[in-house]
């Protein structure tokens, strides 16, 4: 989530660093090759190679010393396939680009993450996600995958391959992917209401009321600051005293005292889903960039004991924190997933940009979460040990190894997280 706002032209990666500017790449060339085929050359010729979407990691797990590729230059193709309930894109495409041509056709994806500027393979990749008790995240709606591999080949999966549920969360560890088949829904409208002052033991029953629910708290005070509800346009609107919070009576952003004229449309007043799910709108800049983002999912049931836990560091977390959004997300058979196989709350921290002073609090959080078996998201900040938090490690480990044997498109942080034997 992002914490700042100007406006202006969507964000892309600055010249050799990440969105946020926290990481300059060290790759020694940059390529941005216009057809698959060209691509294909460049992976089979190059020792060390990683695809670069966005640039929205906030760690060096999209870094390398080889070659850094974009795919932006490829052309950007949709193509929907009504009868089977799916729409096949380019890999490099924006959600907020494909959300736009799918709604013209009639059609939807079921969930959208805080910012419609991220690109479609790096989200599923790294397990990115919006919120919804009944809503996986971005990388559940993937039906196939088209990848170039690490001697060039281009290889199709989809989910009748056995190793299916490993390589959609892939990191970018398995090749390049050039192209993502996702499942689409009939269009919809959405009406999106913000509530203020929330107690937080009516957490739960705030996340049930509507089909995606995002709260926001600073940590300083005992109710949760804000809470962004999105419906459905057909549903009846909270009532004037719902969950002992009020209405906002003017559009809101996620910050504090920072204009919301960024933010998607709320108040109540209808639109189309792509337009209402997001928090940020597609043609203005979310963020400044000067942030660094943690990001903690440990498993609905113990939520509020997780929540709790971190009421003791309360203090230090305020101290470096621009906003604190939370969320949820459905279980699902990814082994790289953050929600495999349990329901979750995701804990999710804007921090300011100040690396020297957020690092110990980021230990502080991790120390006090460590109970709850939380697991980090894998595009943001964080030290904890992902083999102890991702059952599937092992597995997708072995997939590792079998699909790039020589390394080409490990980094210096996978070698971390999956150590060469």
């Amino acid at each position: 989530m992002a914490a700042r706002t100007t406006s202006g032209a969507a964000p892309r990666p600055r010249a050799g660093r990440n969105w946020a500017g926290n990481v300059r790449y060290a790759a020694r060339r940059r390529h941005t090759p216009s057809t698959v085929d060209e691509l294909r050359r460049l992976v089979a010729g190059s020792d060390r190679i990683r695809a670069v979407g966005t640039g929205h990691s906030f760690n060096r797990l999209g870094d390398t010393t080889g070659d850094l590729v974009s795919l932006a230059g490829l052309p950007p193709t949709v193509e929907l396939d009504p009868e089977r309930g799916t729409v096949t894109v380019a890999a490099g495409l924006r959600y907020g680009d494909l959300a736009t041509r799918l709604h013209a056709q009639g059609y939807a994806l079921a969930n959208l993450a805080s910012l419609p500027h991220i690109s479609v393979a790096g989200a599923v990749a790294a397990g990115t996600h919006g919120s919804g008790d009944t809503h996986g995240n971005l990388a559940t709606a993937v039906a196939a995958l088209e990848l170039v591999t690490a001697d060039g080949d281009l290889l199709t999966v989809d989910r009748a391959d056995d190793r299916f549920a490993g390589m959609v969360v892939n990191l970018g560890a398995l090749g390049v992917v050039t192209r993502v088949t996702l499942d689409v829904v009939p269009t919809f409208d959405v009406r999106q209401y913000v509530r203020l002052g929330l107690p937080r033991d009516a957490l739960d029953a705030a996340f049930a009321s509507a089909y995606s629910v995002s709260a926001f708290t600073d940590w300083r005070s005992a109710r949760l600051d804000q809470v962004w509800r999105k419906q459905r346009a057909d549903q009846p609107p909270p009532p004037a005293d719902w969950l002992g919070t009020t209405a906002a009576p003017a559009q809101r952003h996620p910050v504090p005292g920072v204009p919301a004229e960024n933010c998607t449309q709320q108040l109540g007043v209808p639109g189309p889903w792509h337009e209402r799910l997001p928090h940020f709108r597609l043609g203005f800049t979310p963020s400044s960039g000067d942030e660094l983002q943690s990001e903690y999912h440990v498993a609905r049931d113990v939520a509020a004991e997780a929540l709790a836990a971190l009421d003791a560091v309360a203090d230090r977390i305020a101290a470096v924190l621009q906003i604190c959004e939370l969320r949820t997300i459905a279980a699902d058979p990814l082994w790289l997933s953050p929600n495999h196989g349990r329901d979750s709350l995701a804990i999710h921290f804007t921090w300011v940009g100040d690396e020297a002073a957020v690092t110990p609090v980021v230990a502080a959080v991790e120390e006090r979460l460590a109970p709850f078996a939380p697991r980090p998201h894998w595009g943001k900040v964080f030290g904890l040990d992902p083999a102890a938090a991702y059952p599937r490690h092992a597995d997708f480990l072995a997939l590792l190894r079998e699909l790039d044997p020589a390394g080409k498109f490990r980094t210096e942080l996978l070698d971390r997280y999956f150590p060469r034997p």
